[in-house]
């Protein structure tokens, strides 16, 4: 069995073939240092764990549950978690957003709401979408996601604005 090569937050790494079983959630923090993927219901419900990955590429990114996703299924692909949001530190619009708009009380799901958005954020950098399908849009990204202090209102207004204050993303 061949070891498990892939990028992680634009970086190479690779894995042991031994760890192909391993919950990628848990070879990022155990292994990489990595804790801002969390851990919550390890089923892939809450969504805590969101990573997003580009099977190649170019590829249109994609959302990722890293609690219920074994390590060997990375192979080839590119990873982002959380950590990767932030540039030269500088935070991201829809960090800044997030933060002004008072989206999250406790935070542990917050990285999964962030990925989840950032995904889609990404996908309207590819292919804008006219004003009227950005509700649904974001449904469709964050609707799945639980947050135990009930911040969805927060989360979802939190995004749109930002998205709607980016050039290009609406048409």
């Amino acid at each position: 069995m061949a070891d498990i090569s892939f990028i992680l937050n634009g970086t190479g790494v690779t894995a042991s073939a031994n760890l192909s079983d391993l919950p990628l959630v848990d070879f990022l923090q155990e292994d990489q240092g990595l804790t801002g993927t969390k851990f919550c219901c390890g089923i892939g419900v809450c969504r805590a764990c969101t990573v997003s990955v580009r099977r190649a590429p170019g590829a249109p990114p994609e959302v990722l549950l890293a609690c219920s996703t074994p390590l060997s299924q990375m192979a080839g692909l590119e990873v982002y978690t959380v950590e990767s949001v932030a540039t030269d530190g500088m935070l991201h619009p829809l960090q800044e957003a997030l933060l002004k708009g008072f989206a999250f009380q406790c935070g542990y799901c917050t990285p999964g709401f962030l990925m989840a958005a950032i995904t889609l954020w990404d996908r309207l950098k590819a292919a804008p979408i006219p004003a009227s399908a950005l509700d649904a849009a974001i449904d469709q990204a964050i609707g799945d996601h639980i947050c135990r202090c009930t911040g969805y209102v927060r989360y979802y207004e939190a995004i749109k604005q930002a998205i709607l204050n980016e050039g290009g993303l609406v048409s």
